[in-house]
């Protein structure tokens, strides 16, 4: 795959994340997003894109583990 349409995927996806009202929803998109654009980074051996993608990357996961500890719980008390 050409390394241009990687880097365009991840962007749109990332562009795409920002019209979401929900923050879960646009943390999970970043997130997937950036993991494509830090792929794209890697291959096209881009230091500076790499760095901020990992650094979007630690922020949306950071967000979302509480998100997800807390869902995690609730469907716990549902089965007791």
């Amino acid at each position: 795959m050409d390394t241009e349409i990687i880097g365009l995927l991840g962007s749109s996806i990332v562009a795409f994340s920002l019209l979401h009202t929900n923050l879960t929803k646009l943390r999970i998109f970043n997130l997937i997003g950036c993991l494509i654009m830090l792929i794209y980074a890697i291959l096209a051996h881009l230091p500076p894109v790499i760095l901020i993608n990992l650094v979007c990357i630690v922020a949306n996961i950071y967000y979302l583990l509480p998100v997800h500890q807390a869902s995690t719980k609730q469907r716990g008390a549902l089965k007791h």
